[in-house]
């Protein structure tokens, strides 16, 4: 199999409109995943995303978690969609910019909520 400027010019095209490499090869016939990966990266083709559909993430697991990601829980613990927020954490603390301002609330405002809900 030779790459005529035909083919490279129906690479460009196929690459372009986000195809993967197996669907390239596949229509351009008698040329190999491989070689069409090898080929678009020569060209300069640019990177792109892979087809492969990713599952989205839910945040962070306890083990995924680390001491500059945010520690808030998010759900039941008991079920199995409990999660961590995950986002990137305010330098020195374990929470992100939202979760840092539920729970850290200055004094004075604590202070006049417990005496609305005493009267």
């Amino acid at each position: 199999m030779s790459w005529t400027e035909e083919r490279i010019g129906k690479l460009r095209e196929l690459w372009g409109q986000g195809m993967s490499a197996s669907e390239i090869a596949e229509l351009l016939g008698n040329v190999t995943r491989n070689a069409v990966i090898g080929k678009a990266h020569r060209l300069g083709l640019s990177g792109r995303p892979s087809p492969i559909k990713k599952k989205p993430t839910r945040g962070a697991t306890i083990l995924s978690l680390t001491e500059r990601m945010c520690k808030w829980p998010v759900g039941d613990p008991k079920h199995p969609d409990f999660h961590f927020c995950g986002k990137p954490a305010l330098p020195g603390m374990p929470y992100c910019a939202e979760h840092a301002a539920l729970a850290y609330q200055p004094a004075k405002k604590r202070e006049e909520e417990r005496k609305f809900s005493v009267a």
